[in-house]
């Protein structure tokens, strides 16, 4: 067994006198002067519940995939990270470095737009649903005889509403997008939601992997729109093994899959409270999660650092 389990999973952040402003599924959020401090616990949720086993490592990792990418991408658009360095960190943060070391960023504070941005490149989950129902994708028509898993025509622009409450978020149309932020802006958020996933796709595909669809957020500042919060990770991406494709069905993904297979396999209701989960969906997905790292940045990740 993985010797990172026999560690404690990190869920829940305790920085004294640091304002928290909230907490996520997965991240903590502080206030920190005049920016902010970003916090990847390794909480996981599956079926818009937090579960009450936490993977240990996950917030590390999916901190570490957002930098690599955030640096990929920095000649397409600019995005919030101050810096991820502890010793470059405010003086009143240093007591809590063994929480912050590896899984946190401090970031510029932004006017974050109410809408997910979501680029697919591949038919699959809610877009697939839809699909099957309407012939279209958030409204935008699509060929027949397409099957779970087939690749688009093109990557689309399929935004949708951020949910408040907990509950999933709703695909929306460009039009919609567009009354809600203005024709400019949206347009703007299509072109760098489009241009950042077709960059990803093609790292991805040197990697042997497949990103069949991802979200983005983006806020603004008096500088202009700015790339924020988590970036291609596993929890907002589908990676698929490219070698092993087939459109027809569900793909092998670099995902919470074994969890989420767990939980379906013990008949849980869904409803709070949620369960945990057993040493072996934890090790399993941690080892998804190790592997999606080390596929997409080709280094490995030393977790007990």
């Amino acid at each position: 067994m993985n010797d990172l389990l026999t560690t404690n999973a990190l869920l829940t952040t305790d920085l004294g006198a640091i304002p928290l402003l909230g907490r996520g599924k997965v991240r903590d959020l502080y206030a920190v002067d005049n920016a902010l401090l970003l916090v990847a616990t390794d909480r996981i949720s599956a079926f818009d519940h937090v579960l009450g086993t936490g993977i240990p490592g996950k917030g590390k990792i999916l901190t570490q995939i957002s930098l690599f990418w955030f640096d990929l991408f920095s000649d397409l658009t600019p995005n919030h990270l101050i810096t991820a360095k502890i010793s470059e960190f405010p003086a009143s943060l240093k007591p809590y470095a063994d929480q912050l070391q590896g899984r946190s960023m401090l970031v510029r504070r932004a006017r974050m737009f109410p809408v997910e941005c979501v680029a697919r490149g591949y038919l699959a989950g809610s877009g697939w649903k839809e699909y099957k129902t309407s012939g279209t994708v958030c409204g935008v028509p699509l060929p027949d005889g397409l099957k779970d898993g087939s690749r688009l025509p093109e990557p689309l622009f399929t935004p949708a509403t951020k949910s408040q409450d907990g509950a999933h978020d709703e695909n929306i149309s460009f039009e919609t997008t567009a009354n809600l932020l203005g024709e400019d802006t949206a347009r703007e958020l299509r072109r760098l939601t489009l241009a950042i996933y077709r960059r990803a796709a093609e790292h991805a595909a040197s990697r042997g992997l497949i990103l069949a669809d991802t979200k983005f957020e983006f806020g603004a500042t008096d500088a202009g729109i700015i790339l924020a919060d988590e970036v291609l990770t596993p929890d907002s991406s589908r990676f698929w093994e490219a070698a092993v494709w087939k459109p027809g069905g569900a793909q092998p993904s670099f995902d919470k899959q074994f969890v989420r297979d767990y939980l379906e396999s013990i008949q849980w209701n869904k409803q709070a409270p949620a369960p945990g989960l057993p040493a072996e969906v934890v090790e399993r997905t941690l080892d998804k999660y190790l592997e999606a790292f080390r596929r997409l940045t080709g280094h490995d990740l030393n977790l007990a650092s």
